[in-house]
């Protein structure tokens, strides 16, 4: 049987790299797009291509894409210093890619696009999660700029067959934007925003990249837009007791944080990363972001679709991805 041959974008990140390893379990050919500066630390050992080529360059590109049966979009900028850089990768990066694809792959099988649930906005309350058919409304420039990678995925849809999907907040082991809650709660504090509960979708690396191999590999999924995420919604106190209890924390202090308090050590992370050569993790939109009490997706559409159902517990995902941060000493 012929192997089938996958690009996959992004593969030195969280995400991408979980999805690589996901597919060389199914003994696929794998094509990497990585930079001269790249930390390859999760993919050096593997049996994978390295292909050096600028998301900018559409011959280049070309090049890539060109005998590949599946294309996995999961690389972009989730921090920027301005929206236009968040533009350049999130929408400029996709329409090279897709276009390079239109080009000269006339075989391709899919292109699935990994965007974020962000693109969606906030939900409104608990029991109206956003959903696929919901009009799009982001609050942040990362969201916005998601949204246009998706608006040009969309334009090319009648030409290539195309998947996109959000994943909510993703969780688990190489993860380093939640390695700060467990750093903390693992010194006894956990840290609350606001004085209501706030509730989101929360999924484990495993059972996302599961998902999104799901909606690239189904035929009901071309010219579609899908959630892959939990098939509950958790509240943050919830997981501030579940990692005491993985941790085995007899003395737990757990502060909660005004809003204003909030944006306003974000307004000052994001004044003064105006000043340094990377831009702020956190700022006054990310602070935003963070203050909603909604941040929740229906799980519906792919489990009727593509047959998804989240299968890690939240404990158990929390025990594994605490645990992996010992073993490799970040935490």
């Amino acid at each position: 049987m012929k192997k089938v041959k996958i690009l996959i974008t992004g593969a030195t990140g969280f995400i991408g790299s979980h999805l690589v390893d996901r597919f060389l379990t199914n003994n696929n050919d794998i094509k990497v797009i990585v930079r001269k500066s790249s930390n390859l630390r999760w993919i050096e050992n593997l049996p994978v291509e390295l292909s050096y080529a600028s998301f900018y360059d559409i011959s280049a590109l070309e090049e890539v894409v060109k005998d590949v049966d599946y294309v996995y979009h999961v690389a972009g900028l989730t921090a920027a210093k301005n929206y236009d850089e968040f533009l350049k990768a999130n929408r400029d990066a996709t329409k090279n890619l897709l276009q390079a694809c239109l080009n000269v792959n006339s075989n391709l099988k899919k292109f699935v696009l990994i965007s974020s649930q962000t693109v969606a906005g906030p939900s409104r309350s608990f029991d109206l999660p956003v959903t696929e058919n919901d009009t799009p409304h982001p609050i942040t420039s990362y969201g916005k700029s998601k949204k246009e990678g998706e608006d040009v995925a969309i334009s090319f849809m009648s030409q290539l067959p195309i998947t996109i999907v959000r994943p909510p907040a993703v969780y688990g082991p190489r993860d380093t934007a939640i390695k700060d809650i467990f750093k903390t709660a693992k010194a006894g504090l956990g840290v609350l925003i606001g004085f209501s509960k706030k509730y989101v979708s929360l999924i484990h690396s495993t059972d996302l990249v599961r998902g999104i191999e799901l909606a690239g590999t189904s035929e009901k999924s071309t010219g579609q837009i899908y959630f892959i995420t939990s098939s509950r919604f958790y509240t943050w106190n919830e997981i501030m007791d579940l990692m005491k209890k993985v941790m085995n924390k007899k003395m737990f202090v757990t502060l909660k944080l005004p809003h204003f308090l909030i944006l306003s050590i974000a307004w000052i992370s994001g004044f003064l990363g105006k000043f340094s050569a990377k831009p702020p993790v956190f700022d006054y939109e990310k602070g935003i972001d963070f203050i909603q009490d909604y941040w929740t997706s229906s799980p519906m559409k792919a489990k009727e679709e593509l047959g998804f159902v989240s299968e890690i517990s939240i404990e158990d995902g929390i025990k594994e991805t605490f645990q992996w941060y010992i073993d490799n000493k970040w935490i």
